[in-house]
This record gives C-alpha cells, structure tokens and sequence, in this order.
C-alpha cells in the first residue's frame, strides 16, 4: 500500500475532538494547531461483523482518546467501517488551504477533459445522466452494478481504453487504488473524486492529474448529518464544499 503509506507520512499532530461513524458516511473532526477541521470517508461495512464475528470497530465509544495519527492509521487495517474511520482522520488532517484548490466539482472536470474521448468512471455517481451527454464514451464500474453500469471486475479490460479514467476515493479505503492506477494507460488523464478523496497533493506523485474532493465548512450541520443517516446530496447542502485541485503539470 505505497500510496496510504505516502499519504500517512509527516502527518501534523492534532487532538481527536469528535469521531461519528453515520449511515453512509463517516465524519472525524481533530484540532489541528487551534484549528478545527472535519473529514469525510464513505461508511464501509463488512457483514462478517454483523453475523457475530468480532465487533468492526473494537475501540467503539473510546476513539477521542486516540490521538489523529493513530485514527489515521486504522485506514492500514482490514476492517471496515474502521477503515472509513481512518481515512476520515487522515482527510481532516491532510486538508489544504484554501490557495491550493478551485471551487470546481468532479462533473464538471470530468466533463472538460472527456469531451468527445473515452471515460472510465470507476464508483457510481449522481451526476452521471448529464455526464453521458456530455464525454463521447462513458463506461462506468461498480463493485454493484445497476442498470449501464459493469461489474467491477471489467476493470481490466475498460480502463487501458480510457482516456480519461475517474477513480473513486472510496479505493482509497477499500485498498484497491493502486492497481485501478495501473491499469491507466500513461497518456491517459487520471482524476479521484468524491468526498473521501484525500486532498493530498501527494497522490500526484502516483499518476493522479487532479483531486476533486471536499471540505467542510459548517461542522456541527455535518456532524448532525452525519449522525442522522444523511446521503451526500443533504451532507452537502449541511455545509461542504467540492473543490479541485491541480497537478502542477497541468497548470
């Protein structure tokens, strides 16, 4: 895992303040230098968990007294929704000022470079009626399938043919990121989005051209989002903000 491992390098230390591990999604807000900041990750579950095997997360109702960086880590393990735990800690503290990105959201990037070429979008996304009216070929991957969208396992075969190849963040957690890069022809345009993308310029260094990602803005509306069963659109319209960011080959 070279690329979490990256990610989890010369983190800042940080006081965990609040860790909600919602429906859909996971929140974890950490002071960072007397700032508060909030990160997100998609609500990963295993139902080997649920049919008695081991709690998912054993360290439940005692996760402030962990400090970030041990938060972060549990994004290594092999335990979901712990794994959504670390990687919300590790977004909260890998968030970059405001100088760093553009208020631009993931559509509207994958719209711009995929115009008349061929798109590989690997995760399920809401905007993705407009978007097939807006790129030439737009295959989409999903470890469930609905309707027009291929099984998971056609990555092998779609994303060499791609010109433009939209990772999800939710590899990030799950493990699969790298070997999805791979896979990536090199003159191809590599783009993560969604809001448990880390907006980390180091995933640059892996083939990745722009991060579309968010930042929370109004914590405590996230939280009760969170806490209450929210899908992204109502997280969203609670208080974040989808912001891209740019490799400097690009600008």
């Amino acid at each position: 895992m070279k690329l979490l491992s990256a990610l989890l390098t010369d983190l800042p230390a940080a006081t965990v303040t609040d860790v909600r591990v919602g429906a859909f999604w996971t929140a974890v807000v950490l002071t960072v230098n007397g700032e508060k900041r909030c990160g997100l990750a998609s609500t990963l579950r295993s139902d080997e968990h649920h049919r008695g095997g081991g709690p998912a997360v054993p360290q439940a109702g005692h996760l402030t007294e962990f400090s970030a960086g041990e938060l972060a880590q549990m994004a290594t393990g092999n335990r979901p929704p712990a794994t959504s735990i670390g990687i919300a800690a590790l977004n909260a503290l890998v968030q970059q000022p405001s100088s760093a990105w553009v208020d631009v959201n993931a559509e509207e990037v994958i719209a711009r470079y995929g115009a008349e070429k061929n798109v590989a979008l690997v995760g399920h996304f809401p905007f993705i009626p407009r978007l097939r009216q807006r790129v030439g070929q737009l295959w989409v991957l999903e470890q469930h399938p609905g309707d027009d969208d291929l099984p998971a396992t056609a990555a092998e075969t779609v994303i060499p043919q791609a010109d433009v190849v939209a990772i999800t963040g939710t590899t990030v957690i799950n493990h699969t990121a790298e070997s999805l890069l791979a896979l990536c022809r090199p003159s191809a345009r590599v783009l993560m989005l969604g809001p448990s993308t880390p907006l980390s310029p180091k995933l640059f260094q892996f083939g990745i051209d722009l991060i579309s990602g968010s930042v929370v803005e109004n914590i405590p509306a996230v939280l009760n989002a969170v806490s209450q069963g929210a899908n992204f659109r109502q997280i969203h319209r609670a208080g974040v903000r989808l912001v891209t960011m740019t490799a400097p080959s690009l600008r």
